[in-house]
């Protein structure tokens, strides 16, 4: 029983599968639409199952900041990775098991795209390190 943190990258991972969507930027409004549904959908059942903790979509845009002593931040708009490295954004789940996590994972991959094909893009699962369940399970 624990958080895990699912992370949709903008291409990133290992290999890409044969059949990938492009990018969004080359879908149509009907298709961003239908993939925004999906997530939208998939949402609602981990709701349902009370799996479900939290999820947002990241902008490419961003800013890397850090402690440079008193005064002010230095803030740099780059270098970033590169673009297919970025987060595109992410989803905290309260799952029974890493099982379950990685089953969730890839039904969110599965997500449509361009042509309402799933996307088989890769995510990222990670667990958060010492965070206790908020579910109680059977």
């Amino acid at each position: 029983m624990a958080k895990y943190l699912l992370l949709k990258h903008y291409r990133g991972g290992p290999q890409p599968h044969p059949n990938a969507a492009p990018m969004m930027d080359q879908w149509t409004p009907e298709e961003i639409q239908a993939h925004l549904q999906y997530m939208d959908d998939f949402a609602e059942k981990l709701r349902e199952r009370g799996e479900y903790v939290d999820g947002q979509a990241l902008s490419p845009e961003g800013a890397f900041v850090r402690y440079d002593g008193e005064g002010r931040a230095p803030v740099t708009d780059g270098p970033f990775a590169e673009t297919k490295d970025l987060i595109a954004g992410w989803m905290v789940i309260d799952v029974e098991s890493k099982e379950r996590a990685y089953e969730a994972a890839a039904e969110l991959s599965a997500a449509p795209g361009k042509d309402g094909k799933p996307l088989h893009e890769w995510l990222e699962v990670r667990p958060f390190y010492g965070v206790p369940s908020t579910v109680e399970y059977p």
